[in-house]
């Protein structure tokens, strides 16, 4: 019974979707386009209201309705999940009508059409992260929200609009952080730290800055750059001393695991197994200054590994360091 039902629901939805389609509107008057299209926008059948203002367009391209009915043809593009369409009707707007008063609102709308893009077909139905996808849409969206600001900095749009930039300018900056970390872990330190640099330099304000500061930091001591580091704590510790990298004497945390998922934990879905590999992809202690001294120094405590440790992987030969309790045990 079920599936009968289903079977005429089916059947009603073709048959009212083929209706709607094979709708001629030829040698109708402007004004009644303009009002079905209106209608078919009240109903939200966004598919029959971009029929009618297209063919509204084609008929009559300079009547009295020709102006508004381009400004509703975005709007229909735009809720129909249309977003090039409704930036390319945008666009012809701005070319069309330089002097409009409703300039201000194709502009809005160009910046819209891309902004919801995400959220209308993967953030409704998949928990997915949109800082970790390509940020090209939403550079986009930021460009044509900042032309809007410029051009029309009193319009009544202006106030959502840079509201929406702000998160479009954290979502950016999540995404440079992103790419850093990936960096990270493949041991491209550099562009790790060009990445990270970018962050601190462009999106001052983002959520993203301590988390950037903390790359950069550890950047500097990864490439042995000990005067930048110092600096770049110094700014850390004072804007940001809650810093999960900084201990309560204000020192830096280093870090030494990176992403490295096991074949277990890979076949199991990360149910068994781990993800995260020992690596001393840093120093473990920071060089020292010799007091009254410019220069650095290793501590004395660290050194070199042996060849044969080298070709052996670390089991046979001398590992290099040793700490203070080893070397006062072998003195006893």
């Amino acid at each position: 019974m079920n599936k009968n039902i289903l079977l005429i629901i089916i059947f009603v939805m073709s048959a009212i979707a083929g209706c709607s389609s094979s709708e001629d509107f030829t040698g109708s008057g402007e004004e009644f386009l303009y009002t079905e299209g209106l209608r078919s926008i009240t109903v939200s059948n966004w598919g029959r209201s971009i029929l009618i203002f297209q063919q509204l367009e084609a008929q009559f391209p300079f009547g009295q309705f020709a102006e508004q009915s381009q400004l509703e043809l975005i709007y229909a593009y735009y809720r129909n999940s249309e977003p090039e369409a409704a930036r390319a009707a945008a666009d012809r707007f701005i070319r069309l009508y330089p002097d409009s008063e409703s300039l201000d609102y194709a502009y809005y709308m160009k910046g819209m059409a891309y902004y919801s893009e995400d959220a209308r077909i993967l953030g409704r139905y998949l928990p997915t992260d949109p800082s970790k996808r390509d940020p090209g849409k939403a550079k986009e969206s930021f460009a044509d929200f900042s032309q809007l600001l410029n051009l029309f900095p009193n319009s009544e749009y202006s106030p959502d609009a840079r509201a929406r930039m702000v998160y479009l300018k954290n979502l950016l900056a999540d995404y440079e952080v992103h790419v850093a970390e990936f960096y990270i872990e493949r041991q491209a330190y550099l562009s790790s730290l060009n990445r990270a640099r970018y962050v601190v330099e462009n999106f001052q304000g983002a959520p993203a800055v301590p988390r950037a500061l903390e790359i950069v930091a550890e950047m500097y001591l990864r490439m042995g750059l000990n005067d930048l580091a110092d600096s770049t704590i110094e700014i850390l510790a004072l804007n940001f001393p809650d810093s999960q990298q900084l201990t309560e004497e204000g020192d830096f945390i280093v870090s030494t695991q990176i992403t490295d998922p096991s074949f277990l934990y890979s076949m199991s879905f990360g149910l068994l197994g781990s993800n995260k590999k020992d690596a001393p992809l840093a120093p473990t202690q920071r060089p020292v200054r010799i007091a009254n001294q410019e220069e650095f120094t290793i501590p004395e405590t660290e050194r070199p590994r042996s060849i044969l440790n080298v070709i052996s992987l670390g089991v046979l030969g001398d590992a290099g360091t040793t700490d203070e309790n080893t070397d006062s045990e072998s003195e006893q």
